[in-house]
């Protein structure tokens, strides 16, 4: 586990794609409106660096780039609120189902059919439950990720439960998360073949804070009964090990001190 002390920038994106307009987000106006008038800040500049290659699909409540020789996305990016953390008042809906946004078609339920891994969120459902919108969409197949049973409703769903308490106390946070994608993993699937990352990275970015602060985790694909904090490493460190460049629009001293210095005493 040595190598996860390693170093990596990271990225940041917004939770602002478009809502379907037949349904409703239950926020009052004002809410809503200091998003709205900020959507161009937030839906663009705050992508990590993407290519003319790369598949960037908008949901209502998260981003992904989705990664057809991997049949995941290699990177999920969405805004959580405390007050999106405090309105969860929609049930899971368990409708697993490919995403018809993936013009290359994306994984389907019956890729995981008795592998043996869970079909493992990026974006938490427990996140999404703010919108009978944004519940539905956390269960497409583009936001899934073939995940050990063990690791997926242990120690992942720790850091998960954890991310959404810093939304509470902080008011707002940027996640980006996804596996670690690399060459000749396993794969399971019929139709789609579908890679199984060794390594999990979730990054959570406060910029709305007083001190502004961002830390990073790489989690191997397993149980654990380690604290989530031993799997804390820098930004600079996810991206060594992804090569994506998660925070390319913010000013260049502000992104290497964010992505360089890991403080776990700024998130205990």
């Amino acid at each position: 586990m040595i190598f996860l002390r390693i170093i990596c920038p990271v990225f940041l994106f917004s939770f602002l794609g478009i809502v379907p307009s037949n349904k409703t987000i239950a926020f009052e106006t004002p809410f809503l409106k200091r998003f709205s008038d900020s959507t161009k800040i937030f839906s663009q500049k705050f992508y990590p660096k993407t290519n003319k290659k790369d598949q960037v699909i908008k949901h209502a409540a998260y981003s992904l780039c989705y990664d057809e020789n991997f049949e995941q996305a290699k990177w999920v990016a969405y805004l959580l609120t405390s007050k999106m953390c405090s309105n969860q008042e929609e049930e899971r809906t368990d409708n697993f189902r490919e995403d018809p946004s993936v013009m290359t078609g994306s994984a389907v339920p019956n890729d995981y059919k008795k592998s043996g891994y869970d079909r493992g969120h990026l974006c938490p459902a427990g996140d999404m439950g703010w919108s009978e919108v944004t519940m539905s969409e956390s269960f497409f197949m583009s936001n899934m990720s073939p995940q050990q049973p063990k690791f997926n409703r242990g120690i992942w769903k720790t850091l998960e439960m954890q991310v959404r308490e810093w939304a509470k106390k902080e008011e707002e946070i940027y996640v980006i998360t996804a596996g670690v994608l690399e060459k000749d993993l396993p794969t399971i699937g019929v139709k789609n073949k579908v890679a199984v990352p060794k390594y999990y990275y979730k990054i959570i970015l406060d910029v709305f804070g007083s001190e502004k602060k961002a830390i990073a985790f790489v989690m191997p694909n397993e149980g654990s009964k380690e604290s989530i904090f031993f799997y804390a490493v820098s930004v600079d460190s996810v991206e060594h090990l992804t090569q994506i460049n998660f925070f390319p629009a913010l000013p260049d001293s502000l992104e290497n001190k964010l992505e360089s210095h890991l403080n776990v005493n700024l998130w205990k």
